[in-house]
């Protein structure tokens, strides 16, 4: 019986690989993007910190775009998912339906992984000298 899911465990094991290898590319594209709207922004950060903008504010206006952009993607892809597991797994004699929160648990991480990666950014750039940013020109 094991013989006949070693091919289904090879394909697991080369997905996984590289799975993991593009969530740490798109982590660095992410991390560039985010660096690069930082310095775009410099100075509107400047502007909001003399204002009185709190760090919490400052890390809120520049992720809640990503944030939105990503559930905006799980909005698209969660259902091409579902077909498309849901199809996968019809083929096996013993097979099982996808539980909802398998999708949650996806949703959140892939949040949580991409919140912290900009986070990182914008918590740099909220904790920078308001000075510093509006003295460049």
């Amino acid at each position: 019986m094991q013989d006949q899911y070693e091919n289904e465990i090879r394909s697991s094991n080369v997905m996984s690989m590289f799975s993991f290898l593009t969530l740490f590319i798109a982590c660095l594209g992410l991390l560039g993007l985010a660096a690069y709207t930082t310095e775009a922004r410099s100075k509107e950060i400047g502007i909001r910190k003399v204002l009185g903008a709190s760090v919490p504010g400052i890390i809120h206006l520049l992720s809640s775009n990503y944030i939105k952009l990503i559930l905006l993607a799980f909005l698209i892809a969660g259902p091409i998912a579902y077909y498309l597991f849901s199809h996968w797994l019809n083929d096996f004699v013993y097979h099982i339906e996808m539980p909802w929160w398998a999708y949650l648990i996806a949703i959140v991480s892939v949040t949580l992984v991409a919140f912290i990666t900009i986070g990182f950014q914008t918590f740099k750039a909220a904790l920078l000298n308001p000075v510093n940013s509006l003295r460049d020109e």
